[in-house]
């Protein structure tokens, strides 16, 4: 019996040609999130379904499938919209996209890193605006980043792009992970390895790159905020939840930190009233895998997840199993 594969989004054409060489392909025609509704009635007797950051892959999710379920790719690096103990109980495979979007997301990453540092966002706006201005010696002055200090939370293949790219602009670069890198990698990147507290006392820039669990789940709190420097700047393109908002909101209103460039927000997509209100908030739409190279990659590695799972010779990069 020919494998039905279900696509909750659209994805680029080379990666629907992978899939439909190994099978029936069922794509939604709504370039919008599906509800549970629609997801759970698609889904039914599926053999794989390609599945986005924004599906939520739970138990009623995989009750629906049934039993002919055998692979879940998920299109993303991150997959905490997916309850693996849930899959792990019905044998069901999860994949992600590692690696393929690396640069993209360290490169976003700078690109919010020096609109927030250089008050690059806030400038455009004053331009489009029509407001006066004039070059003074004083007006609107940044901050500069040669000699300052990044401290990255989360030392995985991203963080160690970011790294990179902090070396090239004279940056000191420190870092804390659940777990410590090896001594080469450190040697590499010049990074010195801190715990938490004392990243966030010491660095200038504060760039967030671990995954969204519960330990990490508003790991960015108003007590995170307050050791932060007055002068700091905080960047996050992992997961929205990373951050509470509203005591962000709070931190850059009373100036407590000089500022923040975000690309997830924890309820996505609304973003918190308060932060929409502050020149020193820098946001983007979730863009740090938004190039045409990188979510082609993105799809064609989760069609090849499939492909490996349904034809036996095994997915490329799993995630479970």
């Amino acid at each position: 019996m020919t494998p039905r594969i279900l696509v909750t989004r659209r994805i680029p054409d080379s990666a629907v040609r992978l899939l439909e060489s190994a099978g029936e392909v069922w794509v939604c025609d709504q370039d919008r999130a599906m509800t549970p509704a629609e997801l759970h009635e698609a889904v039914h007797g599926a053999d794989a379904v390609v599945t986005m950051l924004h599906d939520r892959v739970d138990g009623e999710m995989l009750d629906a499938a049934g039993s002919s379920l055998r692979v879940v790719a998920n299109v993303a690096v991150g997959y905490d919209n997916v309850d693996v103990t849930a899959l792990d109980r019905r044998g069901v495979l999860l994949t992600n996209t590692p690696g393929v979007l690396t640069d993209a997301t360290a490169d976003l990453t700078f690109g919010l890193l020096l609109m927030t540092t250089r008050r690059l966002a806030e400038g455009e706006r004053l331009i489009r605006s029509g407001t006066p201005w004039a070059w003074n010696f004083s007006f609107m002055l940044g901050s500069g980043l040669q000699g300052k200090t990044l401290g990255i939370v989360g030392m995985g293949q991203i963080g160690r792009a970011v790294a990179r790219r902090a070396l090239a602009f004279g940056m000191d670069v420190v870092y804390t992970a659940r777990n410590r890198v090896e001594a080469e990698v450190e040697n590499e990147l010049g990074a010195d390895f801190l715990p938490m507290s004392e990243l966030l006392e010491r660095s200038d820039v504060v760039s967030l790159h671990c995954p969204l669990t519960d330990s990490t789940r508003h790991l960015i709190d108003g007590t995170a905020l307050s050791r932060m420097k007055s002068s700091a700047v905080l960047v996050n393109t992992s997961r929205g939840a990373v951050v509470d908002e509203r005591a962000l909101a709070r931190a850059l209103r009373e100036e407590t930190i000089a500022g923040a460039g975000l690309d997830v927000f924890e309820n996505e997509p609304e973003v918190d009233p308060e932060l929409l209100e502050l020149d020193n908030a820098v946001m983007v739409p979730h863009l740090g895998s938004a190039t045409s190279e990188t979510r082609t990659a993105m799809a064609v590695l989760a069609a090849r997840n499939v492909v490996g799972v349904l034809d036996g010779s095994g997915p490329v990069s799993p995630v479970n199993g």
